[in-house]
């Protein structure tokens, strides 16, 4: 008798809320091309300091669905704090919004924020004055290249000596192409957030403006002059912020109506 193959369980990065903390929610990090989990350590750190408890996955762009859910239960374990939420990057958010679209899944999120997606349709390359962009150390031999991808990636000079010096960041792979099972339209019926840089140029603005009006429960945040690893970008502080004022506003239900609104002062006329 001849049993079915296992998907390899993928590498966790956790981080936890501060002790005596009880968790608000379960994040489950899914990154975009040429990144590892590790690359989100700083996005991670942040939210557990908020109390959510957080797990970026080592996946790649090439896992199907099923691949993607079995690695996200794996990680999540047998009673994750609530709301169980995926968050995506670059092709990582094309990966969420399938995983929440199966009907056989092993887990159901309660919703997903979908950051810098991918582009779903050919458009204008990023082009640079050197060769085509190479991956692995051979990318070394092509600095302008990897100023091109920097450029395109993120303008925080912190996240970018991060990558520049890390063995395990694949470069080039961000110009390459996102994976064909990836790109049919879905639309899953739960509460999203997205998050899109401005000047992303990897994926137009216009694209992410498309996806928040086809989901039927998503609200689109738009960072002024940002680029495309927005949880990356010079502006993360205030993506995590919004990211966290959501969360809290996923987990008190309520249709996702808004726990504080900020109005002008009105201050009446002096006699």
């Amino acid at each position: 008798m001849t049993t079915a193959p296992t998907v390899p369980a993928a590498t966790v990065h956790s981080w936890q809320p501060p002790t005596g903390i009880l968790p608000r929610g379960t994040l489950l990090v899914l990154p975009g091309r040429g990144e590892h989990g590790g690359t989100y350590e700083r996005f991670g750190r942040r939210l557990a300091a908020d109390g959510y408890v957080v797990h970026a996955l080592d996946t790649a762009p090439e896992h199907t669905a099923r691949e993607v859910l079995t690695k996200v239960a794996a990680a999540a374990g047998e009673r994750p704090a609530a709301p169980l939420v995926l968050i995506g990057s670059d092709t990582g958010a094309l990966q969420a919004l399938h995983a929440a679209a199966a009907t056989d899944a092993p887990l159901t999120p309660a919703g997903l924020i979908l950051a810098g997606t991918a582009p779903t349709t050919e458009g204008p390359a990023l082009t640079t004055d050197g060769p085509a962009p190479a991956t692995g150390s051979a990318a070394d031999d092509h600095g302008s290249d990897w100023e091109a991808e920097l450029a395109a990636r993120t303008a925080c000079p912190t996240h970018r000596k991060k990558i520049t010096d890390d063995r395990e960041f694949v470069r080039g792979r961000l110009l390459g192409p996102v994976p064909a099972h990836l790109l049919p339209d879905t639309r899953p019926g739960l509460p999203a957030l997205v998050l899109h840089g401005q000047a992303d140029p990897i994926s137009p603005l216009e694209q992410a403006r498309g996806l928040a009006e086809r989901l039927p429960h998503a609200t689109l945040g738009v960072l002024h002059e940002g680029v495309h690893d927005v949880l990356n970008d010079a502006t993360h502080r205030t993506t995590a912020a919004t990211i966290v004022l959501w969360l809290e506003r996923l987990r008190a239900g309520r249709e996702m109506g808004p726990l504080l609104t900020l109005e002008t002062g009105a201050h009446p006329a002096h006699s």
